[in-house]
């Protein structure tokens, strides 16, 4: 096993030992993940996606403007980069673009697609969990004058609140001292439609949540019965945020590596947490780390948002 592979064991058997188990999101993404994730973005319930699309396409003119000419744009968590493709092709002449992704495999293929598309455009993938460590710009051979974060697919929201303020922070900092962060937040609404959206009817979420499984016996060569789990998702109000569960159908043992884990009829293990928040809210998020709100982009509905952030002088 390589070190990697170690390190990852540990995480995981960290996760299941405590109460209520719990495994970390990033998880989800590797190759098999990410494409089931593509699938979920095409879901009719999931509406995040086109809410996003809606804002980038009726406010693009103004997110250009306000963002500068010739940005290097970071995109944390990049995956196919469909939506990105709206931004920069709103941007005056953008310098580079630096999609960063934990799923190297998918991040290759979504960098050859971008190659083609803009060939005149530099494009420097990082395939990296910037959760552990944020790219640094002045390492990758870019224009680093004026820099964007962009954090899009309300991705802030799978982080707990005080993670997600720390991470905002730190994605801000990429660009330095001038630097933005353009951040994507889902806004608190009726519990049903914020179901729904986590839950699909054709299956495609509950198959992106019990990947994990399959991921941990095919990366771990742990045992999960994949069929003796299902999905849930569940609308927290009281914590304003969805929380997603993979839940056990019976009484079981599962075994990875020397540790043998015992679940009960009903048990649970947390994989995600999403929260939504308000527009307030979100920006009371950034001003307690330091980051003054720029600009507000609401999509047609009001009921998902995109923020421009600067740190505070």
């Amino acid at each position: 096993m390589t070190e990697p592979d170690r390190s990852l064991r540990d995480e995981v058997l960290a996760g299941l030992a405590a109460r209520p188990r719990r495994l970390h999101c990033k998880l989800f993404y590797d190759l098999e993940g990410s494409r089931l994730f593509e699938e979920i973005c095409a879901q009719p319930e999931y509406y995040l996606t086109r809410s996003e699309i809606d804002i980038l396409t009726r406010h693009g003119d103004d997110i250009a403007g306000a963002l500068g000419e010739n940005v290097t744009l970071v995109e944390l968590g990049s995956g196919s980069s469909t939506k990105t493709r709206l931004l920069l092709d709103a941007l005056d002449a953008p310098a580079a673009y630096v999609p960063v992704d934990i799923s190297a495999e998918f991040l290759d293929e979504s960098a050859a697609s971008l190659r083609a598309a803009y060939p005149r455009l530099r494009i420097v993938p990082v395939a990296a969990d910037f959760t552990a460590a944020m790219p640094a710009v002045d390492e990758l051979d870019v224009p680093a004058e004026r820099v964007v974060t962009f954090f899009s697919g309300s991705s802030i929201g799978n982080f707990e609140p005080s993670a997600a303020s720390e991470l905002m922070a730190a994605a801000a900092e990429i660009g330095g001292a001038d630097g933005r962060l353009l951040i994507a937040a889902d806004l608190r609404k009726e519990g049903h439609v914020l179901e729904a959206a986590y839950d699909d009817a054709a299956g495609i979420t509950a198959a992106f949540n019990l990947n994990i499984l399959a991921r941990l016996n095919r990366d771990l060569a742990a045992d999960f019965d994949v069929d003796g789990f299902h999905h849930r998702a569940v609308w927290n109000a009281d914590a304003s945020r969805i929380e997603m569960h993979i839940v056990s159908r019976r009484p079981q043992r599962v075994r990875l590596g020397d540790a043998a884990l015992d679940f009960g009829e009903g048990e649970v293990i947390v994989s995600e947490h999403c929260y939504k928040y308000t527009v307030d809210g979100f920006a009371e998020m950034g001003r307690s780390v330091g980051l003054d709100r720029e600009a507000l982009w609401l999509d047609a509905d009001g009921r998902y948002s995109l923020h421009l952030f600067r740190q505070a002088p």
